[in-house]
């Protein structure tokens, strides 16, 4: 959840930071996530085979409910706050500390990565550095899995935390292209109200 290049890293860490209690009391379990996406993101992971990193993992929800169903599994996330309430809270899954921008894991090391909203304060100038890492650290036939906000063009917003950005589904897709993928499924949902704001899922293989 917490990561960025737009806005510096460290100012995205630290936004974050000091509203992780409030983060993670409103959006810091599985019962703030729309079943279709638990669907989504649990069949998706299942499939792969072997280990999945949780880029970008916030308080860890995501990581404990794959855990939790038999998928071998690591959170990591830049917010000491976030990485110790998971630790505390899931101590059944593991959890690291790092950037997105910077992964700390070998080359071709993960069958899949799951960045569920944490490349959302990523702009045009700074997107590529994260798709690159998953490039990276992603076996050949690997699979990605991108929660992202849309909209009609790339712009920045007034996220709750600090400054995001909306993408359209389809100039996402040419700058995962663009990291070595080929995108194989793209999904958009809307809702009647300004909440949840309108949303995509991108999967993708190396």
């Amino acid at each position: 959840m917490a990561n960025g290049s737009e806005a510096d890293t460290g100012s995205v860490r630290d936004a974050y930071g000091r509203r992780a209690a409030e983060y993670t009391e409103q959006l810091g379990t599985m019962a703030s996530v729309h079943p279709a996406d638990v669907h989504l993101v649990t069949t998706w992971a299942a499939g792969l085979g072997g280990p999945v990193l949780d880029a970008g993992c916030g308080p860890g929800h995501w990581t404990v409910h794959l855990a939790g169903r038999g998928v071998d599994v690591v959170g990591l996330d830049q917010v000491p706050a976030f990485v110790e309430h998971a630790r505390r809270t899931y101590p059944s899954a593991r959890y690291d500390r790092g950037s997105i921008d910077e992964l700390p894991y070998e080359d071709e090391h993960f069958a899949g990565v799951l960045a569920w909203y944490s490349l959302v304060h990523h702009g045009p100038a700074g997107i590529g550095r994260p798709l690159a890492e998953a490039a990276r650290v992603l076996r050949p036939g690997g699979g990605l899995l991108v929660g992202f906000f849309t909209g009609d063009r790339v712009e920045p917003f007034d996220h709750a935390v600090t400054t995001a950005y909306r993408w359209p589904p389809d100039t996402l897709a040419d700058e995962v292209r663009a990291a070595g993928f080929t995108v194989v499924e793209l999904h958009t949902r809307t809702a009647g109200t300004a909440r949840p704001r309108p949303h995509g899922a991108l999967l993708a293989v190396r």
